[in-house]
This record gives structure tokens, sequence and C-alpha cells, in this order.
């Protein structure tokens, strides 16, 4: 049951993107101080679709061997998704869509991809590389 939670989870998590993407900015929440406020979400473009990848990279070790190729087509994945909501976005009343936005959401994708390929691949953040076994391992207990 858990490992299917887990397979889900990246398919919710977009359905939520795609969900907010389609509402003005401050539809959900609006700081008091306007310039705080923008900061924060213009920061969540560097670690919402880095979040995507995750999940994505989960649900694979539940389901998969986890390969280089494998991986890159995962973070290549989350990069496009993050391209869509900008499209998307500019079609939304009172959202805008640029590309310095599309650049921090396949920032964000990259940040993460170095760091959970190093772990995975290169022996490199043995605690992150042990975490990830974990999840590899649920599919084998399934």
């Amino acid at each position: 049951m858990v490992k299917w939670s887990i397979r889900v989870l990246p398919f919710l998590y977009m359905a939520l993107i795609w969900g907010l993407s389609s509402m003005p900015a401050d539809a959900v929440v609006e700081l008091p101080d306007l310039a705080v406020d923008r900061f924060i979400k213009e920061s969540m473009h560097l670690i919402e679709f880095g979040i995507l990848y995750v999940l994505l990279v989960l649900a694979a070790l539940t389901a998969v061997k986890l390969t280089p190729g494998v991986n890159i087509l995962l973070a290549v994945i989350a990069c496009f998704y993050g391209i869509l909501d900008e499209v998307h976005q500019s079609f939304v009343p009172y959202r805008s869509a640029t590309v310095i936005d599309a650049v921090k959401d396949i920032t964000g994708v990259a940040v993460c991809w170095y760091f959970i390929s190093r772990a995975l691949f290169y022996g490199r953040f043995k605690r992150l590389g042990k975490l990830l076994g974990f999840f590899s391992r649920a599919k084998r207990k399934s």
C-alpha cells in the first residue's frame, strides 16, 4: 500500500501545481509585506519542480531499477512540466509566465538531480543514498 501511495504522489503533486497555477497568485496566501510575498513566491520556483523531480525519483525507485538514463528522463519530465506550467499560466488571468520563471524551475530540478545522481551513482552524499535505498528496498519487499 505504501509503495502505491509513493507512486501516486507525483501525479497528485502535479495536479496540485496545475490547480494552484490556475488561480491568481494571491488566491491562497498573501503576506502583508508585498516585497516579502513576492520574494517567497518567486523563490518557490526554485523548489517547486525540484520537489516534483524528487517525487518522480521516489516513485521510480519503488518500481524499476533507477539507472542514470532513467534518472535524466525523470529530470527532463520535471523540467518539461515546469515549462508546461509556465505556458499554462500565460493563459490564466492575473498570472504571468516568463522565461526566467522557467529557468528557475529548471534550476531547481538540476540542483536536486545533481545531489540524487551523485548519491545513487557516485557514492557521494552517503546519508541521501541510504535514504533513497530505502525506497528501492520497498520495491523488493512487495
